[in-house]
Protein backbone atom coordinates (compact mmCIF):
# COMPACT_ATOMS: atom_id res chain seq x y z
CA UNK A 1 0.00 0.00 0.00
CA UNK A 2 3.00 2.26 0.58
CA UNK A 3 4.41 1.86 -2.92
CA UNK A 4 1.46 2.68 -4.70
CA UNK A 5 1.00 5.96 -2.89
CA UNK A 6 4.92 6.97 -2.94
CA UNK A 7 3.77 6.06 -6.74
CA UNK A 8 1.05 8.10 -7.03
CA UNK A 9 2.55 10.83 -4.95
CA UNK A 10 5.91 10.70 -7.52
CA UNK A 11 3.42 10.57 -11.12
CA UNK A 12 1.44 13.58 -9.52
CA UNK A 13 4.89 15.45 -9.19
CA UNK A 14 6.54 14.77 -12.67
CA UNK A 15 3.37 15.73 -14.04
CA UNK A 16 3.18 19.28 -12.35
CA UNK A 17 6.98 19.62 -13.00
CA UNK A 18 7.16 18.62 -16.97
CA UNK A 19 4.33 21.43 -17.42
CA UNK A 20 6.87 23.73 -19.54
CA UNK A 21 9.12 20.89 -20.88
CA UNK A 22 9.31 21.06 -24.43
CA UNK A 23 10.90 18.59 -27.23
CA UNK A 24 13.13 19.54 -29.75
CA UNK A 25 15.72 18.12 -32.22
CA UNK A 26 19.07 17.53 -30.50
CA UNK A 27 21.48 18.92 -33.34
CA UNK A 28 24.05 21.30 -32.78
CA UNK A 29 24.12 22.30 -36.50
CA UNK A 30 22.70 25.42 -37.40
CA UNK A 31 19.48 25.43 -40.02
CA UNK A 32 21.77 26.01 -42.82
CA UNK A 33 24.15 23.14 -42.41
CA UNK A 34 21.06 20.96 -41.60
CA UNK A 35 20.29 21.55 -45.00
CA UNK A 36 23.25 20.39 -46.70
CA UNK A 37 22.24 16.80 -46.02
CA UNK A 38 18.98 16.67 -48.15
CA UNK A 39 19.63 15.45 -51.95
CA UNK A 40 19.51 17.93 -54.74
CA UNK A 41 15.97 16.87 -55.64
CA UNK A 42 15.04 17.56 -51.83
CA UNK A 43 16.27 20.54 -52.04
CA UNK A 44 15.38 21.64 -55.24
CA UNK A 45 11.14 20.25 -53.99
CA UNK A 46 11.57 22.24 -50.57
CA UNK A 47 12.33 25.83 -52.77
CA UNK A 48 9.54 25.08 -55.13
CA UNK A 49 7.25 25.07 -52.02
CA UNK A 50 8.55 28.15 -50.79
CA UNK A 51 7.93 29.90 -53.91
CA UNK A 52 4.08 28.74 -53.75
CA UNK A 53 3.76 29.61 -50.59
CA UNK A 54 5.43 33.07 -50.90
CA UNK A 55 2.71 32.96 -54.00
CA UNK A 56 -0.22 32.32 -51.70
CA UNK A 57 0.84 34.90 -49.55
CA UNK A 58 0.70 37.44 -51.89
CA UNK A 59 -2.39 36.08 -53.19
CA UNK A 60 -5.66 38.39 -52.34
CA UNK A 61 -7.65 35.76 -51.10
CA UNK A 62 -10.44 38.14 -50.95
CA UNK A 63 -11.56 37.92 -53.99
CA UNK A 64 -11.27 33.62 -53.69
CA UNK A 65 -14.69 31.85 -54.02
CA UNK A 66 -15.77 29.59 -51.06
CA UNK A 67 -14.38 26.22 -52.97
CA UNK A 68 -11.65 28.12 -54.12
CA UNK A 69 -10.18 28.94 -50.39
CA UNK A 70 -11.55 25.60 -49.01
CA UNK A 71 -8.61 24.07 -52.23
CA UNK A 72 -5.80 26.55 -51.20
CA UNK A 73 -6.32 25.52 -47.32
CA UNK A 74 -6.46 21.71 -48.55
CA UNK A 75 -2.89 22.69 -50.71
CA UNK A 76 -1.11 24.27 -47.39
CA UNK A 77 -2.04 21.39 -45.65
CA UNK A 78 -0.20 18.61 -47.99
CA UNK A 79 2.48 21.62 -48.98
CA UNK A 80 2.83 21.12 -44.92
CA UNK A 81 2.70 17.38 -44.28
CA UNK A 82 5.19 17.28 -47.17
CA UNK A 83 7.20 19.49 -46.31
CA UNK A 84 7.81 17.61 -42.57
CA UNK A 85 8.39 14.55 -44.40
CA UNK A 86 11.24 15.89 -46.45
CA UNK A 87 12.61 17.02 -43.31
CA UNK A 88 13.04 14.02 -41.03
CA UNK A 89 12.23 16.00 -37.95
CA UNK A 90 11.16 14.01 -34.47
CA UNK A 91 9.03 15.59 -32.38
CA UNK A 92 7.47 14.61 -28.86
CA UNK A 93 4.74 16.63 -27.28
CA UNK A 94 4.71 17.17 -23.14
CA UNK A 95 1.79 14.06 -22.81
CA UNK A 96 4.13 11.66 -24.77
CA UNK A 97 7.26 12.04 -22.51
CA UNK A 98 5.01 12.17 -19.44
CA UNK A 99 3.83 8.66 -21.04
CA UNK A 100 7.36 7.47 -21.70
CA UNK A 101 8.63 8.54 -18.31
CA UNK A 102 5.78 6.72 -16.44
CA UNK A 103 5.94 3.53 -18.66
CA UNK A 104 10.03 3.10 -17.68
CA UNK A 105 8.99 4.17 -14.03
CA UNK A 106 6.18 1.19 -14.05
CA UNK A 107 8.56 -1.56 -15.52
CA UNK A 108 11.67 -0.71 -14.33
Amino acid sequence: MRIKTNLVALTFMLVLSAGTTSASIINDKPPKERTKELTDEQKARLGALKNRLAEIKAMDRSTLSKAERKDLRQELKAMNKEAKAISNGVYLSVGAIIIIILLLILLL
